[in-house]
């Protein structure tokens, strides 16, 4: 019983300073009890997630640099933050902060989202959203499983958490993302309605919230255990991949590589992705400026929330290929 009043008092307290906007002293002296306390029950509330904080940083500090990225590459928006690190990890932090702040207003219509839980800064993202103001229907993962089962279980967590941060179902997708044969992947979707049923979902998406890497084995993952091999990453680099959006692999200029890896990936198709109604990535950092770029330049993407250097990146050399714009599907309403 006493925990439950403690949780009770944490509660308020942290209802009567986030959401009332009181000081800690006013709250102290209305709840009778210390400010020092009053300091420690708010630290306590935030480490449980009762309270999250955001730094709300303000948009368009680098306007210029986002605007002739925009013009270069056709994109409907850029957001650029300021590193405070070189530190990968740090980094990924901050994009994430940014990614989460930028989600937060969201003002247009949203039904389906599909999410790429694999990524780890979409995963930091919602670790650092707040419900948002615009509901939607349901959360769509874009790929299945890859990895060791402690990353497919962080990857369900946060689209569960994303899906009750939205107010939709969560869609997941719980079949290998990476297969061995294009056989074995018929034979897995051909016994699993669900897998097909979520697979059918991404026709009709209205936000895409993918992940950008560079082509080479990504730090959480191993050489062959539910994901590519070292080889087969080798054989890709060798035809000019130099990135991949949702596991589809692309050269310099963003055109898609024709190659049999295609057909062991279990997830969001090149089609669908570029049928959404919207394309939010988040990414940043030296490994991944030529897969960023590979993105942008193929039309693959309409939303990039990334860091100064990179958007630097962006502008050096010469221009993309001019690309036809992807088509636009058919418009959605609320029945």
């Amino acid at each position: 019983m006493a925990d439950v009043d403690a949780q009770r008092l944490m509660i308020k307290v942290a209802r009567l300073y986030h959401t009332h906007g009181m000081r800690q002293t006013d709250i102290a002296k209305r709840l009778q009890i210390s400010q020092s306390r009053v300091s420690r029950l708010l630290a306590q509330a935030e480490e449980a997630s009762i309270v999250r904080t955001v730094v709300a940083v303000p948009q368009h500090i680098h306007a210029e640099l986002e605007d002739q990225v925009e013009a270069r590459y056709g994109l409907s928006e850029v957001h650029v933050v300021d590193a405070v690190s070189h530190d990968e990890t740090e980094l990924s932090k901050d994009l994430a902060h940014a990614m989460a702040s930028l989600l937060y207003d969201l003002a247009f219509e949203v039904r389906t989202v599909a999410f790429t839980s694999w990524s780890k800064t979409l995963r930091l993202m919602v670790d650092a959203l707040l419900p948002l103001r615009t509901r939607c229907e349901r959360v769509v993962e874009t790929l299945g499983d890859l990895g060791p089962p402690r990353l497919q279980h962080d990857a369900a967590r946060s689209t569960q958490q994303f899906a009750g941060l939205t107010g939709g179902e969560p869609v997941f997708l719980r079949t290998p993302g990476v297969v061995p044969s294009p056989e074995i992947k018929e034979l897995l979707l051909s016994r699993d309605p669900y897998a097909r049923g979520a697979l059918e979902l991404l026709d009709s998406v209205d936000l895409a919230l993918v992940g950008i890497a560079p082509s080479e084995m990504d730090p959480e993952l191993r050489s062959g255990e539910n994901f590519f091999t070292d080889e087969q990453y080798e054989r890709v680099r060798e035809q000019g991949a130099v990135g991949e959006v949702c596991l589809h692999f692309l050269d310099a200029d963003g055109n898609p590589i024709a190659s049999e890896l295609e057909d062991l990936v279990v997830g969001i198709t090149l089609e669908q992705l570029r049928n959404a109604r919207h394309r939010w990535a988040v990414a940043g950092g030296e490994r991944k400026h030529r897969a960023i770029r590979a993105a942008a330049a193929g039309g693959w993407i309409d939303t990039l929330v990334t860091d100064a250097a990179t958007a630097r990146f962006l502008l050096e050399g010469p221009p993309p290929p001019t690309k036809p714009a992807p088509a636009a599907p058919a418009a959605t309403t609320t029945p």
